[in-house]
Parts: C-alpha cells; sequence; structure tokens
C-alpha cells in the first residue's frame, strides 16, 4: 500500500514556522551587539533556519491537511525548533553547551518548557545566549502553538486539531468563530501579561525593593514566568533575588498555568466565569491544600528555623512553581524533610489547567477522574441508578473518559519505564542513582518540570546523568510536552499506510 499522509504538506508547514524564527533570533543578536559579543552564533541560526525553513516550504503548493498531516505535524515543529534552537549554544562553544547532546537537552528543555538544564558554570555564557534559552521557553509555552495557529486560520479542521493536541480542550473554538481571530486574541493575552511582569519587576528594582533584578533579568524571568517554563540566568533561580520578587512571580506562574479563555473572560469583564468553572476551583483547592500541608510540615521541622513569612513564602512559592510545572526555586528544597519533598514529588504529576502554558497531567483530567470515581462510588451502592459524569454542567461521554484514564495510566507507565532506564544506565557507568532521585528525575523531565532532587536538585543541573540518559530524556520531553499521542500514532503501521 502506498504511504496516505501528505508528509510533504506536513514539511512544508513544518518549514514556514522554521523561516519565522529568524524573528526572536534578532533578540539576542542585537543584544549581543550591544554587548559587544559574537554575533555569528545567531547569525549562522538566522541563515540556517531561513534556508532550511524555505527549503521544506517549497516541498508542497497545496498545503491543504488533515487530521493525519496535523499530528505529523505539531511532532515535527517541536522537534525541528529544539534542533535549530541548539545552533547558537553550539556555534558558541562555551562551557559544556559545546557538546551536541548538551545543546540539543538544553533547546529542548526550553521549548518544551522544562527548564531542566545541564550548565554547570553560568558565568561562561553571554548574556545574548541566557536571553535565548528564555525566548526558546517563551516560544514553548505559547508563542509556536499560537504561530502554528495562526499560519493554519484557514485550515479548520488541521487548525483546531493542532489547538486540541496542546490543550486538550475544544472550548478554545468558542472563543471567536475564525480560528485565527483566536489566535491573534490568545496571543495578545500572552504578550500582555509578559509585558505587565517585566514592568512590574523592573518598577521593583527602581523603588529599591528588587536590587538585583535588573532590566535583563526583568526581561528573561517574565518570558519564563508567564509562560510556567523556569529557566533562570542565575544559578540560584529566583531565590537569587528578594522576597518582593518571588511574591511577584507567584501570581504569575499561577495565571500562566491558568486556562486563558478564562483569563479572556476575566479581561472582557466577566469575572464570575473562573469561579463558575469546574476545573478552575479544582486547580485553586488544589493549590491551596497542598501549600497548606508543605507549609505545616515545613513549621513542625525541627532543622529548619525560617521563621513565619520565610516559611509561608518559600511553601508557597515552590508549591505553585511544581504544580504549575514552571520549575523556578526560591530555596534549595532538596534540604527539606523527606514529608515536603515527598509533597512536592506528587505536585510533578498535577500540572495547571487545560488551555494554559502548563505541563504535566493537567488538573482536568485528575478532575475527570475523581468525578468518575466519586459516580463509580455511587453506582456500587446503587446499582441501578444512571449518573453521568458532568464537567460544568455538561455530560462528559464515557468514550471522553475511558480517554482520560488511559492517557493518565500510559503517562504512569512511561514515567516508570524511564525511571528504569535512569537507575539502570546510572549504575552501568558506575554512577548509582538513588531510586528516590531516579524517580524526581524521571517525573521531571517526562512531566516538562525541570529540577528534581538530589544531583538533579534544584541548584545543580542534569549532567551527572550520562550522555546516552541524557538522549533518552531529550526523547521524553519532547514526547512529554506534546502530551504523547501525537508521537505514538506516528509510531503505528495504520498512520500511515491505511
Amino acid at each position: 500500500m502506498s504511504i496516505r499522509v501528505d508528509w510533504r504538506s506536513s514539511c512544508s508547514l513544518t518549514g514556514t514556522i522554521l523561516k519565522w524564527l529568524a524573528v526572536p533570533l534578532a533578540g539576542p543578536l542585537s543584544l549581543a551587539v550591544v554587548d559587544g559579543d559574537d554575533p555569528l552564533p545567531f547569525l549562522v541560526t538566522i541563515a540556517v533556519t531561513v534556508v532550511l525553513g524555505t527549503a521544506l516550504e517549497a516541498l508542497a503548493d497545496d498545503r491543504e491537511i488533515q487530521q493525519r498531516e496535523a499530528f505529523l505535524m505539531v511532532a515535527l515543529t517541536w522537534l525541528g525548533v529544539a534542533l535549530v534552537g541548539a545552533i547558537p549554544f553550539l556555534v558558541a562553544g562555551d562551557g559544556v553547551l559545546a557538546r551536541p547532546v548538551n545543546a540539543v537537552f538544553e533547546s529542548t528543555s526550553g521549548v518544551t518548557t522544562t527548564g531542566a538544564t545541564v550548565i554547570a558554570d553560568f558565568s561562561v555564557h553571554s548574556r545574548a545566549i541566557m536571553l535565548w534559552r528564555a525566548i526558546l521557553q517563551w516560544l514553548g509555552g505559547l508563542g509556536i502553538l499560537i504561530v502554528a495557529i495562526g499560519l493554519l486560520s484557514h485550515l479548520l479542521v488541521g487548525g483546531a486539531q493542532l489547538m486540541e493536541t496542546e490543550t486538550q480542550t475544544q472550548s478554545v473554538r468558542k472563543l471567536r468563530p475564525h480560528l485565527h481571530e483566536t489566535a491573534r486574541l490568545i496571543w495578545g493575552l500572552y504578550v500582555g501579561l509578559t509585558v505587565i511582569t517585566t514592568v512590574v519587576l523592573v518598577t521593583l528594582s527602581w523603588i529599591g525593593l528588587a536590587p538585583d533584578m535588573d532590566p535583563f533579568n526583568a526581561v528573561a524571568h517574565a518570558l519564563t514566568s508567564v509562560s510556567t517554563a523556569g529557566f533562570s540566568p542565575q544559578p540560584d533561580s529566583v531565590g537569587a533575588f528578594s522576597p518582593a520578587v518571588q511574591w511577584t512571580l507567584i501570581p504569575v506562574m499561577i495565571l500562566g498555568a491558568t486556562n486563558f479563555v478564562l483569563l479572556y473572560a476575566v479581561s472582557q469583564g466577566d469575572l464570575r466565569r473562573p469561579l463558575e468553572s469546574d476545573e478552575f476551583r479544582f486547580y485553586g483547592t488544589l493549590l491551596a491544600s497542598v501549600t497548606a500541608v508543605v507549609i505545616a510540615t515545613l513549621v513542625l521541622d525541627p532543622d529548619l528555623a525560617m521563621g513565619l513569612e520565610p516559611t509561608i513564602r518559600h511553601g508557597l512559592f515552590n508549591v505553585v512553581s511544581m504544580v504549575t510545572t514552571t520549575g523556578y526555586a526560591s530555596a534549595n528544597f532538596d534540604l527539606w524533610s523527606p514529608g515536603a519533598k515527598h509533597m512536592l514529588f506528587l505536585c510533578m504529576f498535577t500540572g495547571g489547567m487545560a488551555g494554559s502554558t502548563t505541563c504535566s497531567i493537567k488538573s482536568l483530567r485528575w478532575l475527570v477522574i475523581a468525578k468518575t470515581f466519586r459516580r463509580n462510588l455511587f453506582i456500587a451502592v446503587h446499582p441501578q441508578a444512571v449518573r453521568p459524569v458532568r464537567l460544568d454542567d455538561s455530560v462528559i461521554d464515557e468514550e471522553t473518559v475511558g480517554e482520560v484514564f488511559t492517557y493518565v495510566m500510559l503517562a504512569l507507565v512511561i514515567f516508570f519505564l524511564l525511571t528504569v532506564v535512569i537507575v539502570v544506565d546510572a549504575a552501568r557507568v558506575g554512577n548509582p542513582v538513588d531510586e528516590f532521585d531516579a524517580l524526581g528525575a524521571a517525573a521531571s523531565i517526562f512531566l516538562n518540570i525541570g529540577p528534581a532532587f538530589g544531583v538533579a536538585g534544584p541548584f545543580d543541573n542534569y549532567l551527572a546523568f550520562s550522555p546516552l540518559t541524557r538522549t533518552v530524556m531529550i526523547v521524553m520531553m519532547w514526547i512529554g510536552r506534546i502530551e504523547i499521542i501525537p508521537v505514538l500514532v506516528l509510531l503505528t503501521p495504520t498512520f500511515w499506510k491505511s
């Protein structure tokens, strides 16, 4: 049988997106010129992305795509941007990023908004390189998605499928009747939040509440907090800044992990819309509950004596960072008690709301599972009852419920398999990893969190793992960010030929 997927159209649209990467590359290029650093890494990358993008774009004139082509394009786009994004690191040739595996790891971590780093010495890298890391995360959070949606605005099925692949929700379509209007609307919200965060951080510096928050750091942290991504130009992450900065970034991370449909409703004056959302209430309750437990655990820890305000701040900040999959750290939580660390480990599996920049399993799926479990308990007592699962007064069909359970089970299986790979390969190279540290690293990589525990702790890096393990992690970050299914679908023969 001949191949039934129009791969040329998928590659052509991917090429269009890659070609437009030259625009964000102008930012670090300009900063390199201003700082007197070598602009070659960015000039080379601009040339590569324009040439490669143009060549791919020329593969097809008729770029009408359906669901299969959209799946292929999603996978190729995230992979292509990650590979092209590594070029500045390689050309610059500074520190550990001069090695191809490390450069691709860092770039993939950026575009998938994972926030895991292999950089051991931050001082050897220019501000332009650090800005490119932040821009990669900003693009990965929502920018790449919205650019793709905008380019596909005339292809309703393909564009809608791409959005649903990322957010697992169809409610985005209800914002505007045409997809390109929705793309512009969400893009505007995203840019607006980024600008507001930058202005607030710069203002804190001007009034003396954040002495180390210069404009460069303000921009970098705005880009990586709104995108719930977590790359910081500082080796101590947000712990390098004042409490005022940490308090400021907490609501930014929460907003970044909130469904942008709800944010749009609020921006239009519908302040009750979030409160009417079952998922938002579940998301808020989860954050509050876990934060209370972690703070209580820190208060009861006899080895920690941080004081009331720092205890509340660090407990809240790091819970929010983990739940929203941002991956910032305000303190070295690897030194906390086992109880607090285990709570943060569980936070890795939650994620923010669907339709947000966040990663992980997402609160919507957990809410559906919780409602289904409660429904099943009721039916166990009342076997003759008919009780559908409802979300915001709408009935969820049983096929969707089954898909949620399948996805969560699949995610957990892949997580455990990655843990086995980490443990086995660490033993192979003579650098054994503690089981809990391996679990944390696997969850952090596959669920796109960033920092973990032990050798991959919040103020450490992933260099302790072998090149083979880091290569596997690159693939896992990619699969986890595009939510598994688009990649697994590509591996089935029926996708290509049936």
